[in-house]
């Protein structure tokens, strides 16, 4: 029987931690993270830099999608399509992830970003599953 992967937040993804994200909950093809902002993070308008935001929802995405996988499986991103609708100056963003379909290799996941109540970003992507055991 196939086991399930487990996701270690404090480990996920090297990258992400350097820039400040900090995961809280990883499950049933849901995440949650948040990022404080920091000027280092901030473009020359003085705003998060639109990098920053897609990598919080790109890498929640992935979090979310790697509940859905095996132990043999892991996943990258093939598409992600992202809409900005307010910019950040300050403050502390969050992100929710879900994942709305798991096919045998491909995967439908959606994010939101927000700073309070307000939608910062949304997104949705097409992630490929693939077996590291025939690749």
């Amino acid at each position: 029987m196939r086991k399930k992967r487990t996701v270690d937040l404090d480990t996920f993804d090297p990258f992400s931690i350097h820039l400040g994200l900090t995961f809280t909950k990883c499950e049933d093809g849901y995440s949650h993270c948040f990022l404080k902002v920091k000027n280092s993070l901030l473009n020359r308008h003085k705003t998060l830099h639109g990098g920053v935001t897609y990598m919080v929802a790109d890498t929640a995405m992935g979090a979310a999608l790697y509940t859905c996988l095996y132990e043999d499986e892991l996943c990258t991103t093939v598409d992600n399509k992202i809409v900005y609708m307010k910019p950040v100056k300050s403050g502390t963003i969050t992100c929710d992830s879900r994942v709305i379909n798991r096919g045998k290799r491909l995967a439908m996941v959606e994010a939101e970003v927000k700073q309070g109540e307000k939608l910062v970003a949304k997104t949705i992507g097409t992630l490929l599953i693939y077996n590291i055991n025939k690749e």
